[in-house]
């Protein structure tokens, strides 16, 4: 139990003094440890579970701490959010910090000991010395924390398919090599694909090489109507010229169209999820009132705007431009050291890999399409001519890419 254990203050004191308590998030599960502003232990760590009944038990022993007292956790994923969100709701100062932070935090000793005890007095000794820097944890509005966890999915999702696709593409070079390179149509909104559906009815290059080239033509131009594809004489008789001359490796089995099939299924089934998150990504990005303002920037689409907010949410809880760009892990590492003063570094890529995945897509843009104008291309370009390599100045135009992004959003948002 977590009443009793706290050590007795009197209550004078106790209004005075500043308590810190740190709490070591776990998996269904946290320790708790608290310390007052003389560095004293005021909660020895005890365990306590992300129940009903765990939460109220803490409530209540925070609540016996005094109104000086403030919380401080790690961003641990999700795992966090049901204790925050919980302690914020019943108005306590609740401070989610980066793990990073706490990880370098007063590691002073030779002996590394690492235990969720241990833990959790190293966070509340954190909150005592830094107590005035300490921000207070804002919940995210329900839409924010859904578009950011359909762009996670979206995101393993698309991993997956690429991943089928390169499956497929291996088990049919064994019955029909180079066949996914005979179409080149884009993958439609449903999320089906020409040459994946093609796939699931001519699996083997000798179906095809059976039939006579007219017959064949008539076959192709019926399986165009029935899936609702164009269809074009010249394709039919390029696919028919491909299918003659293999040597397939995998004979026309039953077992092979087992393969095939199932090879086939995998990527339609996950390329249909996958249109689904897109389409809710762009929809949900599209309630928050900040979605114009992003989609007009340069470069962004509907789906990498609702990808850019997913994974910054609200950039009002950067305090700064700089905030965001550490916060994206494209900030460069200053080395300096004597007479040393490195002008070239490497970034701290500390921050959100989705991010920095999706500015890469944005840059790119810019990249192609070369506008005049433009700042972020300007930029980039100005780089560039210096001589500077690819990832320096393709990292650089993001960089001043999301410093815009800051400005123009923030200036919207707060009118």
């Amino acid at each position: 139990m977590l009443c009793g254990l706290l050590r007795p203050l009197e209550s004078g004191k106790r209004l005075k003094m500043k308590t810190s308590v740190g709490i070591d998030i776990s998996k269904g599960k946290s320790m708790v440890a608290a310390i007052a502003s003389n560095k004293k232990v005021v909660l020895e760590p005890v365990e306590f579970l992300h129940t009903q009944e765990g939460l109220s038990q803490l409530e209540k022993i925070l609540t016996s701490m005094g109104e000086n007292t403030r919380i401080i956790m790690e961003a641990t994923g999700h795992y966090h959010e049901p204790v925050s969100e919980r302690l914020t709701n019943a108005k306590f100062f609740v401070s989610v910090v980066n793990p990073t932070l706490i990880f370098d935090y007063g590691n002073n000793t030779v002996r590394q000991i690492k235990t969720d005890k241990k833990d959790a007095l190293k966070i509340a000794r954190y909150g005592i010395d830094h107590w005035e820097e300490l921000r207070e944890y804002v919940p995210e509005e329900k839409i924010r924390q859904q578009l950011k966890a359909f762009s996670r999915q979206y995101n393993l999702c698309i991993k997956t398919v690429h991943s089928l696709e390169n499956n497929l593409i291996t088990l049919l070079d064994k019955t029909f090599p180079g066949l996914n390179r005979l179409f080149s149509s884009q993958k439609r909104k449903d999320g089906h694909q020409k040459w994946v559906d093609f796939a699931a009815t001519f699996w083997h290059s000798d179906i095809i090489a059976r039939m006579t080239e007219t017959e064949f033509v008539d076959e192709y131009k019926a399986w165009c109507a029935a899936k609702k594809y164009q269809f074009k004489v010249e394709k039919a008789h390029d696919v028919y010229a491909a299918s003659k001359g293999h040597m397939a490796t995998l004979s026309e089995s039953e077992n092979t169209h087992l393969l095939i099939f199932t090879a086939v299924q995998g990527v339609i089934n996950t390329s249909i999820t996958l249109a689904s998150f897109k389409l809710e990504l762009i929809r949900l990005a599209k309630l928050l009132p900040e979605y114009v303002t992003v989609s007009n920037l340069y470069g962004v689409g509907a789906l990498t705007a609702a990808q850019l907010m997913a994974e910054i949410g609200d950039v009002r809880r950067f305090h700064s431009r700089k905030a965001l760009v550490a916060f994206a892990g494209i900030d460069p590492l200053p080395h300096q050291s004597g007479k040393l003063n490195k002008k070239s570094t490497q970034t701290s890529k500390r921050g959100s890999a989705p991010l920095r995945k999706t500015l890469f897509q944005i840059v790119s843009i810019h990249l192609r399409h070369s506008p005049e104008g433009e700042p972020v291309f300007e930029f980039l370009n100005r780089k560039r001519a210096e001589g500077k390599p690819y990832f320096v100045y393709m990292t650089a135009a993001a960089n001043k890419f999301l410093r815009i992004y800051y400005a123009r959003v923030s200036e919207f948002l707060n009118g």
